[in-house]
């Protein structure tokens, strides 16, 4: 275990917690738009946060990253988000980059 200074210890509250409380917060405080992103993180195409489909256009979109916390995409008219999208003109494989959030959201249908 690291041995820090008498008042490292005395400013910072998480010194002597437990792992993983240090960045512990409630919902209430993500909801004011608090605390770590949970979308954070890159997944791959095979395990993403969301999906959006249109049936009609056969666009799919999957969620792999979100950039801001869900409160402050509220406020941002140009959140993006990082998509794998598939659709007719890609030929059944997914390119990948950034999207408007409010675009997949207006044209395609959440699934998961």
């Amino acid at each position: 275990m690291r041995t820090h200074h008498k008042a490292y210890k005395e400013t910072h509250p998480c010194i002597c917690m437990s792992k993983g409380t240090c960045g512990a917060i409630t919902r209430k405080e993500y909801a004011k738009g608090r605390g770590k992103n949970p979308c954070g993180k890159t997944v791959s195409v095979d395990e993403p946060y969301e999906i959006y489909k249109n049936e009609a256009s056969g666009f799919e979109w999957r969620v792999l990253k979100k950039y801001q916390t869900p409160a402050k995409e509220a406020e941002n008219r140009f959140a993006r988000w990082f998509c794998a999208v598939k659709s007719p003109m890609t030929y059944d494989s997914w390119e990948m980059g950034d999207v408007y959030a409010r675009d997949v959201m207006s044209y395609g249908e959440r699934v998961k």
